[in-house]
């Protein structure tokens, strides 16, 4: 084998990856490296971090309007705050995270798709009575149909998450 034939040495294991190993961020894009010492900068730019800051907040703030207004869902306007803020704002996520309503939901759901007994029958009850308001207040058929229909598919999908383990 000539010299110019022959493979370069592979740099040691503690060198940084050459320039063009480098993913756009910044990082090797080799998967079995271990996490940088420091955390890194988020992907987003400072455009992006801004505007799912705001989204967050927005999404914070009908979350904690449907704690009042029936029909208005916390839940998911709670979890799109938290994936909203760990995105943008790690300070506004933690603060989420030790909220006494909001964190126990959100350490549940970020565990593992977990969702209490107590919130599933809080939810259906909450779906139960808005039914009834609608029946009371006779919206036209397409819109009672399309309204029962969504909440069934909810109600399905919430009751098939799975519960956390206990002590949680």
């Amino acid at each position: 084998m000539t010299e110019s034939s022959a493979p370069p040495p592979s740099p040691p294991e503690h060198a940084p990856a050459p320039a063009e190993a480098r993913s756009p961020a910044g990082g090797p894009e080799c998967a079995d490296m271990p996490p940088p010492a420091r955390a890194a900068r988020p992907r987003e730019s400072r455009i992006e971090r801004a505007i799912l800051y705001l989204l967050a907040m927005v999404f914070l703030a009908l979350g904690i309007i449907g704690v009042f207004v029936p029909g208005l869902p916390t839940t998911v306007f709670i979890l799109m705050a938290a994936w909203a803020a760990a995105r943008s704002s790690p300070r506004l996520h933690q603060w989420l995270r030790r909220h006494r309503l909001f964190g126990p939901m959100l350490v549940n759901w970020e565990a593992g798709g977990y969702v209490s007994r107590k919130a599933k029958r809080s939810a259906s009850l909450a779906m139960l009575a808005c039914m009834l308001v609608m029946a009371v207040f006779r919206p036209p058929v397409w819109a009672m149909i399309l309204a029962a229909s969504c909440m069934a598919g909810v109600a399905i999908w919430l009751w098939q998450r799975p519960e956390p383990p206990a002590g949680r």
